[in-house]
């Protein structure tokens, strides 16, 4: 379990594409690595990962076939920058929201504009991350904690602070960019809640 709060812009050192059709990622964790052991885990861009092995900062993390398919850790390359975060411990502040660090979708960045100080960034969705949100409500991009500012026919919003582009791949991001999403958690066991009222009373027999 995550909150979205970025703890590390980490650099990928090494992708090695395996012959089972996934792939051993290396990050160089040059903070959160002295806080790692083997077995834990950790969100990177906001997909939860297993910590597999380690050589000083550096992180080897197994990427399955399926990981590669529906994030876009696939397109990462050595040199690129990615949002990391290790999971939370019992009796921490939660800043962001709950996040199971389980993308639903890869979204597009289709739109960047400036309001002050601030970026506006619009990102297109499919309906079942559309149908999720609610105006101020929670989205994980790429393993961020952000708040929806507005909903759109096939797109949302929302706006970041200079803070958050300084701290996060938000701040290299650019139009046509691809962003892993997960929907806030307790809004999708409200929405199958209401899809299927009866289940709720068939666990309570």
């Amino acid at each position: 379990m995550f909150s979205g709060i970025v703890e590390e812009l980490a650099k990928i050192k090494e992708i090695e594409v395996k012959a089972d059709g996934g792939a051993r990622l290396s990050v160089e964790a040059t903070l959160l690595s002295a806080d790692c052991s083997i077995g834990d885990s950790i969100s990177v861009n906001g997909v939860c990962l297993t910590v597999e092995a380690m050589n000083g900062v550096n992180l080897g993390l197994d990427l399955s076939e399926e990981t590669l398919r529906v994030t876009n850790l696939g397109k990462l390359r050595a040199g690129d920058v990615v949002n990391l975060e290790l999971s939370l411990q019992l009796g921490e502040r939660i800043g962001g929201h709950f996040v199971s660090g389980h993308v639903d979708e890869v979204g597009k960045i289709i739109e960047q504009r400036t309001e002050g100080d601030c970026t506006v960034f619009q990102i297109s969705a499919g309906m079942e991350i559309l149908g999720l949100l609610i105006n101020r409500g929670s989205i994980t991009v790429d393993g961020i904690s952000l708040t929806v500012t507005k909903i759109l026919d096939e797109s949302f919003e929302f706006v970041i602070i200079p803070h958050t582009a300084k701290l996060t791949t938000l701040g290299v991001k650019r139009i046509g960019d691809n962003v892993n999403l997960e929907a806030d958690m307790i809004g999708k066991y409200i929405a199958k809640i209401l899809k299927n009222p009866g289940a709720l009373q068939e666990s309570a027999n």
